[in-house]
């Protein structure tokens, strides 16, 4: 018997907790008893083939034309300071989860002249994608053979004198190929880049070696450590000491045309910084880490379906550990995205997503392969759509709110999401809307 369309807790629709309760007190008729419900229960009628709509378990749908707006909207934001000055799109970690070609391309046709990622890889990757445009790598071992990335017209990042005796080792190898290298300068945020101490030498290697015509030196550059922080002195302290650094370079003979320091948050915050090239990268995602409002637009928006629905009794466990418990008598609804996809474990019972018209929380623990909503007495289904994060623009959670909830940044939220979830390009340089 059931009660207002809900099964009891005899029901065998309630699964392992309560026919394992069933069995624990009659252990003698359980099976049978499950058995004949099983076999009484009727089967659901499948819908007709027409009404049939294929389900994806997964996908991150990106909007390139947002991609193109936001950069031309940081380009814009540049030249209002500098008319002259020229935007180098960041498009490293497969373009911050956004796939690195379809955003490198998005990324020109929205105004921007040159192309940053990490490694020289990722550069060989946008080469082989059929992407000319000026790309520059920044981060990679002096042991490294970089002479496929110079045979295809890489700009590699130097930060030390090691990393420029292997360039002017491969450049030996290839005598008709004059690398083109930026110096990178550690001048605050103690990673990647040339220290202080050696600034000297190095810049005096370089000089050397551009006169002899064997490199060519294009640009000179620095990274902020907190631009994204509200009146950190440490920005007006990197710039005045990038500042002195191009003075030093220019009293060794090095005229670098391209001097670069700004990133996002310094674009739309610190117009000191800007030089004559902006190098941005999370911005370009439309994930905006300052708290001035800038207009940038979110492009990802990662969606799923639900996979199955069942009801449960109050009191019932829910995923790994069984950190969970239902209140009430409830629907839970199973969306088949978890770690392996890039759902951050983090988000276990903090995390929300759109299903049903409404935010909803994740209830217990993220698995692998599969998070759990709790709906109460909502109507929800299999073959439902689910939003995890996108845009915001009907209330669905956004990136931001992700990074919240899990104690992280947008940054993450988004490049986290992995190679199984495809990805399916909208917008007019993308597809349809």
């Amino acid at each position: 018997m059931t009660t207002a369309g809900r099964p009891e807790a005899s029901d065998p629709a309630l699964s392992g907790q309560a026919v394992s309760a069933s069995a624990a007190s009659d252990p003698a008729q359980s099976g049978q008893a499950v058995s004949a419900r099983v076999a009484a229960a009727p089967a659901a009628a499948a819908p007709p083939a027409a009404e049939r709509v294929a389900a994806v378990r997964a996908e991150a749908v990106i909007d390139l034309d947002a991609i193109a707006a936001n950069t031309r909207l940081l380009l814009n934001r540049m030249r209002g300071v500098n008319p002259r000055a020229e935007l180098m799109a960041v498009v490293k970690a497969d373009g911050y989860g956004h796939g690195a070609a379809q955003s490198a391309r998005a990324a020109v046709a929205g105004g921007a002249g040159f192309l940053g990622v990490a490694t020289p890889e990722e550069a060989l990757d946008l080469r082989a994608a059929g992407i000319e445009t000026p790309v520059l790598a920044w981060l990679w071992p002096a042991g490294q053979d970089i002479g496929p990335a110079l045979a295809a017209g890489v700009e590699l990042g130097i930060s030390s004198l090691e990393h420029l005796t292997a360039v002017l080792i491969a450049a030996s190898a290839a005598p008709a190929t004059q690398p083109r290298i930026h110096v990178k300068i550690d001048t605050g945020l103690g990673r990647n880049g040339v220290g202080i101490g050696d600034l000297g030498a190095v810049l005096d290697a370089v000089a050397a070696a551009e006169r002899s015509g064997v490199v060519h030196v294009a640009g000179l550059m620095s990274h902020l450590a907190s631009a994204d922080v509200p009146d950190d002195p440490s920005v007006a302290e990197q710039t005045a000491a990038f500042r002195e650094v191009l003075d030093l370079a220019r009293s060794k003979g090095i005229d670098a045309h391209w001097h670069h320091l700004a990133n996002t948050p310094a674009v739309l915050d610190h117009q000191d910084t800007f030089f004559n090239l902006g190098r941005c990268g999370i911005g370009l995602y439309g994930i905006n880490p300052v708290l001035t409002p800038a207009g940038l637009r979110p492009a990802m928006t990662l969606r799923g379906t639900v996979a199955l629905t069942k009801r449960v009794p109050a009191g019932y466990g829910v995923s790994y550990g069984l950190t969970y418990r239902t209140s009430a008598e409830t629907t839970l609804a199973l969306v088949p995205l978890g770690y392996a996809d890039g759902i951050p474990r983090a988000a276990s019972s903090v995390g929300e997503v759109w299903l049903g018209g409404r935010r909803r929380r994740i209830a217990g623990r993220v698995a692998m392969d599969q998070v759990v909503i709790d709906c109460g007495d909502d109507p929800v289904a299999a073959g439902d759509d689910v939003i995890v994060f996108g845009p915001g623009d009907d209330g669905e959670p956004t990136a931001d709110d992700w990074a919240q909830a899990c104690d992280t940044i947008a940054y993450e939220i988004v490049t986290r999401i992995g190679p199984r979830v495809p990805r399916r390009y909208v917008g007019d340089l993308g597809g349809p809307l």
